[in-house]
């Protein structure tokens, strides 16, 4: 009898550690996914910082840039794509149309000099500069924590307690295309 019962105590000690273990596992990976999320709305909420000061720097821009209606546009359009994203992945691809409309408006103002004396603008463009530092700083954030996030579903024993819980590898955020041309910039 004394056999059984010590028997039974350990089956019932390994059992209560197989579940504690089970549980740190998954509080692990919910926490794992909770810091993506958290992440990912550090972005959005720069984002929509950015969002939100474009338009002072179109209509700060558009009196004297007439001729360059065309880049304009490009901002205005990636502005409304950012607005109309739902997902991760549109906000992120809009985001990119954003940084490269940015970066071409920029780079054309150099052949502007009364644009560039328009201290408006010059605020602006310095607003929304430290905006896209925030913006990279909180892309490696995020690109740290999906990266972790995707390790962790993927190891023993967690891919296990990943598949029960339906988590699914995220993408990185990455660099559009566009930000890897060089920048033509053209002085009058």
């Amino acid at each position: 009898m004394g056999v059984a019962i010590l028997l039974g105590l350990v089956v019932f000690f390994v059992v209560v550690g197989v579940l504690i273990y089970l549980v740190m596992l998954y509080n692990g990976l919910v926490r794992l996914r909770n810091d993506n999320e958290k992440a990912w709305a550090n972005i959005d909420v720069l984002l929509k910082q950015r969002h939100d000061e474009l338009p002072k720097l179109i209509e700060t821009c558009k009196g004297y840039m007439q001729y360059e209606q065309t880049t304009l546009q490009k901002v205005i359009e990636a502005r409304n794509t950012f607005a109309k994203a739902g997902s991760v992945t549109e906000k992120a691809q809009a985001d990119n149309m954003i940084t490269a409309a940015l970066k071409s408006l920029f780079a054309l103002s150099e052949s502007y000099p009364d644009l560039k004396a328009n201290n408006n603008f010059m605020q602006l463009q310095s607003r929304i500069s430290e905006l896209e530092e925030k913006i990279a700083d909180r892309r490696e954030f995020y690109n740290d924590d999906v990266n972790t996030y995707n390790i962790r579903i993927q190891e023993l024993p967690d891919v296990f307690i990943a598949g029960i819980m339906g988590l699914k590898r995220r993408d990185l955020f990455k660099v559009a295309e566009a930000d890897r041309q060089d920048v033509e910039v053209k002085l009058a």
